[in-house]
């Protein structure tokens, strides 16, 4: 019999918010609006709160309860998954990260060839007294500088930009939405594949359309403001800047 050296008390009285393992790789099946589901890899945080008289918690664990949820059952049982963590590990609270490639077929905006282009996705799921869960996605978008075509005889400099929104929803709505939303509201979208007309499309289309990052995540909140599905949401712009040795961010969060 093994001593068990994670159960010995501690005398440090101090508790631990959140203990438990990252970066887990691990296949998943997630709903897709066009196709209905789709299979990626996840990489997946989980972790619990740690009593304050004991020395530490049982990494094994984590990943005993994961592996009981194949990959076509653990997104549609976030709130059961936690609940087993919790037990378990005899904790009061139980949290799970969940980021992924989540792949989406574009048209170009000319030529009209379709190509799979890929965003980063997150869950982002806890359950103490009751269960929350946060969806979110990361989107590359072009931004052009309002302030360089204003001031420049020819030209104006422009970036990749990542936007992120993350929400809370009263009723279910798509990644697809999300990433529509901040497309739509970007100097011009992001494509994989692009033909020489459809270059010339979006080098102009972004020239037609200036943005700072802090237009970018106010047109966001007016919309997402206006959304009764969404309960909560928060939206960051970061922007890679091209002539700068820095980004410029801004950030809007429904609860501030």
């Amino acid at each position: 019999m093994h001593p068990d050296i994670q159960s010995q008390k501690d005398h440090r009285n101090i508790e631990i918010c959140k203990v438990g393992v990252k970066n887990i790789k691990y296949p998943i099946i997630v709903e897709d609006r066009a196709q209905k589901f789709q299979n990626t890899i996840a990489e997946i945080d989980i972790f619990v709160d740690l009593h304050n008289e004991h020395r530490g918690t049982h990494m094994s664990r984590f990943l005993e309860v994961l592996n009981k949820y194949h990959k076509e059952t653990l997104i549609d049982n976030l709130e059961t998954f936690l609940k087993e963590i919790r037990t378990q590990l005899n904790s009061q609270s139980a949290f799970v990260n969940i980021k992924f490639p989540y792949f989406v077929e574009k048209e170009a905006p000319v030529s009209k060839i379709k190509s799979l282009i890929d965003y980063n996705c997150i869950f982002e799921a806890s359950l103490t007294n009751e269960f929350s869960l946060k969806i979110g996605v990361v989107v590359p978008i072009t931004t052009l500088c309002p302030c360089s075509k204003e001031i420049s005889d020819f030209g104006a400099h422009n970036q990749r930009s990542y936007v992120t929104i993350k929400a809370i929803y009263n009723t279910f709505i798509w990644l697809e939405e999300l990433i529509e939303i901040v497309e739509k509201n970007a100097s011009c979208e992001i494509y994989s594949l692009l033909k020489r007309p459809d270059e010339k499309f979006v080098t102009e289309k972004a020239y037609n359309n200036p943005m700072f990052v802090e237009d970018i995540v106010r047109d966001i909140t007016i919309i997402l403001q206006s959304d009764n599905r969404i309960k909560w949401f928060s939206i960051e712009s970061d922007n890679i800047e091209s002539i700068h040795n820095h980004n410029a961010y801004a950030l809007i969060s429904s609860d501030q």
